[in-house]
Parts: C-alpha cells; sequence; structure tokens
C-alpha cells in the first residue's frame, strides 16, 4: 500500500475510532452494557454455535460441522500470521482514549473477537443453519461495534476480522467444493490387461 494511501486509511481509522468512543464515559448504563457486549457476549454467541452443532451432531451433519471447524481454524491462522506483519498497537497505547475495561497492551489488527464472533455467523451461515446466523451475526457487529467503543480495538481492526471471516469460509467452501466433485468425478476405466 503507497504511504499515502496507507497515511489517510490511518487517519480515517483513528477519526471513526475517536467518533465512536467519544461517546463512552457519558453514562454509566449504556457504558455498562457495552462493556457487556465486548467482554461476555463472545460467549453467548459461543453457546449459540454449540447448541446449533449439537442439533447438527444429533441430525448427523457431521460435514457441515466439520466445515465450520475448518472456518475457524483458517480464519485463526489468517488472523495470526496478520497480526504478526503488523505493527498497529491498541488505541489506549498511543491515543488518549475512554478505556472502560483493562486489556494488555499489544496488537490490535485483527480483532480476535470480531474474528471468532463472524467467523460462526459466516460459517454457519453457509454451513448449517442461515435463520440462526442473522441472530449470530447481529452479535457479531455488536460486539465489534464494543470493542471500539469501550476503547481496545480500532474499527479497521473489526473490519479485518470480518474480512478474514469471510475469506476463510470462502476458501474452506471452496475446497470443500473440490473434494466433493473429485469423489463424484467417474474413475477413467483401466485398459485390460494383456494374459
Amino acid at each position: 500500500m503507497p504511504l499515502r494511501t496507507k497515511e489517510l486509511v490511518t487517519t480515517m481509522n483513528y477519526h471513526l475510532f475517536s467518533l465512536i468512543n467519544g461517546w463512552a464515559g457519558r453514562s454509566d448504563g449504556l457504558d455498562d452494557v457495552m462493556e457487556f457486549l465486548a467482554t461476555t457476549l463472545i460467549y453467548v454467541v459461543f453457546a449459540g454455535a454449540f447448541v446449533l452443532g449439537a442439533q447438527a451432531l444429533v441430525r448427523r451433519r457431521i460435514r457441515a460441522l466439520v466445515l465450520v471447524g475448518a472456518s475457524l481454524a483458517v480464519a485463526f491462522a489468517v488472523a495470526m500470521v496478520l497480526s504478526r506483519l503488523n505493527d498497529q498497537v491498541r488505541p489506549f497505547q498511543t491515543h488518549h482514549v475512554h478505556q472502560l475495561i483493562a486489556h494488555e497492551p499489544g496488537v490490535s489488527l485483527p480483532s480476535d473477537h470480531a474474528t471468532a464472533a463472524f467467523t460462526i455467523a459466516v460459517a454457519i451461515a453457509a454451513f448449517l443453519h442461515r435463520g440462526w446466523s442473522i441472530l449470530l451475526g447481529a452479535g457479531a457487529l455488536a460486539i465489534g461495534f464494543a470493542r471500539v467503543w469501550v476503547g481496545v480495538h480500532y474499527p479497521g481492526d473489526i473490519l479485518a476480522g470480518l474480512v478474514i471471516a469471510v475469506l476463510a469460509v470462502g476458501i474452506v467452501a471452496l475446497g470443500d467444493r473440490v473434494v466433493r466433485r473429485r469423489r463424484l468425478a467417474p474413475s477413467a476405466p483401466t485398459a485390460p490387461t494383456a494374459p
């Protein structure tokens, strides 16, 4: 990315962060809700995914469960590589922010919470149940927004989590399609052997 473009993206990311985080600290009740969304809602998303996974297991939809698990594995592998390739630290390390929850300093991009929540929502939409994925997707959006509100992530970190989720599920779906086509393709006839 050219330096000028990178500076523009960084500036826009910070301004959007400031706009959202600037509302923190004005209402204890709203801050409490955002703290819950930022720290605890991820467990509700995991619980919902677990229930859907258990239902899929009962219905013997093992392939779908494997694809959801593979999507999570790919997403976290990509997130780990991306976090090692950049040096963007958390907002509270370089700016004055309204930090509402305690968090260790470190690399900010991408958000692990957003990556996990979005990957669960997108993978469940692709492989298990579209209806429930809408609720899980709304939960993922709420988690991402709240992580910015409480001062531990930039909006770009959340967007990166969404992009990683879509890419991971796309890669797994494409891989599954290739494997299924190969299984369904008729095998080439073998030439008869001479006696």
